[in-house]
């Protein structure tokens, strides 16, 4: 009703960078992250693992040309009106919410540095496993292996896929 005076507020649709984003988010709830990865199943733990698929795409995205380049923009404007959402949803008003969102978003910010660093050294994965998806306590060896091998293959999709592909959210 209101759509002519307000288009912004009440755009009819997806927004820009849905797709991607509903296929990475769809990536990060995989259960085998959960189970054989042993990330908590718990708020904290589902964000960790989110932002370190988020953050994995976003370097994948950097590296691409220009329909890569805007789909990354598209995909952290995504990512701050999800977590607005989520955050109204969980009751976080209006004097708090910019703040809790900022803070989410310097979360992804500072995984998408630890990812560009790991990536650029093939040999500091395990680091950037652990500090990524586990905050507190590190799993064992052998689960923070199982996790750097599983994020190892979402990334070798992520660089398999074509730059139109991500932007559409097809993840090879």
């Amino acid at each position: 009703m209101l759509s002519f005076l307000f288009p912004r507020l009440t755009r009819s649709g997806a927004s820009r960078g849905s797709a991607l984003f509903d296929a990475l988010v769809g990536e990060a709830r995989q259960a085998h992250w959960f189970i054989e990865g042993q990330v908590p199943d718990t708020l904290d733990g589902r964000f960790a693992m989110m932002t370190t698929i988020v953050a994995l795409a976003t370097v994948r995205l950097e590296r691409g040309g220009e329909q890569a380049q805007a789909a990354a923009v598209a995909l952290a404007e995504r990512f701050v009106e999800a977590m607005d959402a989520e955050h109204r949803q969980m009751g976080v008003g209006d004097p708090a919410l910019g703040k809790a969102v900022r803070k989410l978003v310097g979360a992804l910010s500072r995984r998408v540095e630890l990812w560009r660093q790991a990536i650029a050294r093939a040999d500091g994965w395990g680091d950037a496993v652990s500090g990524s998806l586990f905050r507190d306590a590190a799993p064992s060896a052998e689960v923070l292996g199982r996790c750097e091998q599983a994020l190892r293959d979402c990334w070798a999709r992520l660089e398999a896929s074509s730059d139109e592909d991500l932007a559409e959210g097809r993840i090879g």
